[in-house]
Formats: C-alpha cells, structure tokens, sequence
C-alpha cells in the first residue's frame, strides 16, 4: 500500500481548504492520476487527521500538489485554517483498499514462499 504522512499548516482556498503535498503522487507511487471529475485529474487518496477517516483528492494547482481536505472533517476536528497538522494518506479509496486487502496473501505467508 502506498503511504504518506504529510505535515504543514491548513491554508485556505477559494473553493476548499488544503495542505500543501511535498510530492507528486504520479513519480512517488508510480500511480496515474484519476479523472476526479470533468476537468479534474487527481490522485484519489483516505487519511486520517486527529483519529478521523477521510477520503479526497491530492490535485495539481499552480506546479505543486495540494491534499484537498472536506469542510466536514475540519469541523469534526476542530482545526482551523493556518493549524500545523499531521495527515497520513493512503493511496486509493475505501472500497479499492478493501478489494485489494482481500485478493493479497498476510505478510507472513508471502515471505515463506
């Protein structure tokens, strides 16, 4: 599974709030991006901030990578704009990680062979 903590302030956006990503999905998990929506391509990701779940988007703005993060999720955590966080991300949403989680052996079983 590919994962990644991101850390840095919550800036805010016109459209959403975001943290900035020090990387590019595309190079660091050898992944595509995904048409997020029409004229929207992105890297579908879940996280986790302050023990919440949450599934988004890092996207491209302006030759950087930005993980968008849901209104809701800022409001159950009670973080505000310019907060320094920790997220750790994950590759794909809940229903991908549980389709594959189910077709890959246990660790254990895969170094005996």
């Amino acid at each position: 599974m590919h994962t990644a903590i991101i850390e840095g302030p919550i800036l805010e956006g016109h459209k959403d709030s975001a943290i900035e990503v020090p990387f590019d999905p595309a190079v660091r998990w050898s992944l595509p991006a995904n048409r997020l929506e029409a004229g929207r391509w992105g890297h579908r990701v879940t996280g986790r901030l302050n023990g919440i779940a949450f599934e988004s988007a890092i996207v491209p703005r302006s030759g950087s990578f930005f993980l968008v993060l849901p209104a809701e999720l800022l409001t159950l955590t009670e973080v505000i704009a310019g907060a320094p966080v920790r997220i750790t991300v994950h590759a794909g949403t809940l229903a991908s990680q549980a389709a594959t989680a189910g077709t890959r052996k246990p660790r254990a079983a895969r170094r005996k062979q």
